[in-house]
Formats: structure tokens, sequence, C-alpha cells
């Protein structure tokens, strides 16, 4: 793959233009890649709704049939159900860790096996998340273990 980059300072935002022979899966994957770069996610905080760039949120939790956006700045509530979340980060560094929670891979600092098969996740920002068993070998798979 031949990778070229061009600035042009004149230019409002990025603009990716893709050549190819003809459009196999390798190339609709980079595309796909590409559109999920620049996801952005809704959530409402003292009665606004904020626009977050998924790469600024720690995880996602689902507690009283609400859905929640942890990021380093704060909490906010979502509208989206946890499923819908999944497949809207599918492709990204979100990974499942357990039946009500979504991490932020890249947000992950240090990963610890705990008790009955469970791992601690200790994120960024000091806050741990616990992987339920079921979910460890999905995060081992993203570590390519």
């Amino acid at each position: 793959m031949k990778v070229t980059v061009e600035e042009r300072p004149g230019l409002d935002q990025p603009e990716v233009i893709i050549r190819c022979p003809r459009l196999d899966e390798r190339t609709a994957r980079l595309i796909e890649l590409l559109r999920l770069s620049d996801a952005r996610l809704t959530g409402e905080k003292d009665g606004e709704t904020c626009i977050l760039d998924g790469a600024e949120v720690l995880y996602i939790d689902t507690v009283d049939r609400g859905t929640f956006l942890y990021t380093a700045d704060g909490v906010y509530q979502t509208r989206l159900r946890l499923y819908e979340l999944e497949e809207q980060l599918a492709g990204r560094d979100f990974v499942r860790v357990g039946k009500s929670a979504i991490v932020n891979f890249a947000q992950v600092r240090s990963l610890r096996p705990d008790f009955g098969g469970r791992m601690r996740l200790t994120l960024s920002n000091g806050e741990v998340v616990m992987a339920n068993r079921q979910y460890v070998p999905a995060i081992k798979a993203k570590l390519g273990l």
C-alpha cells in the first residue's frame, strides 16, 4: 500500500482519497476505520447535550436502566443502549468487559488477573473497571495473546 500525505494550509478539514484497482475487503476495512476515527458520541450533562470525541470516553456503563459515558471530565448520560454503542464503536479500541460495560482499550494503563478468572483494568485516570471472566478472552485477543 502506498501512502501519500500532502499538506495544504487552505483546507478546512483533512480530505482522504483512496485509489485502488478494486474495492476489496482490506480497502473496505480501511474506509471503515477512517470513518470511525471521526466518531462522535452525544451525552447529556446538566441539561445540556454535549458532543464527545469517542477517544475521550474512558468507559461506558449501564446502571439502573440508564447508559452513561465516563470521561476524565465527567459523566454523561446517553439515550443509546449499550448494544447500540457497541455496534457504533465496533472496529475501534472499545471492548466489551461485562454484561453492562464497555471499556476504551486505548485508555487502559494496566491489567491484572483477579480472583475467579476476572481481570482488573486500571484506566488512565486511575479508575478500576473489572472485566468478567467470560469477556477476558476478548481482552487477551485485543492484546494479541
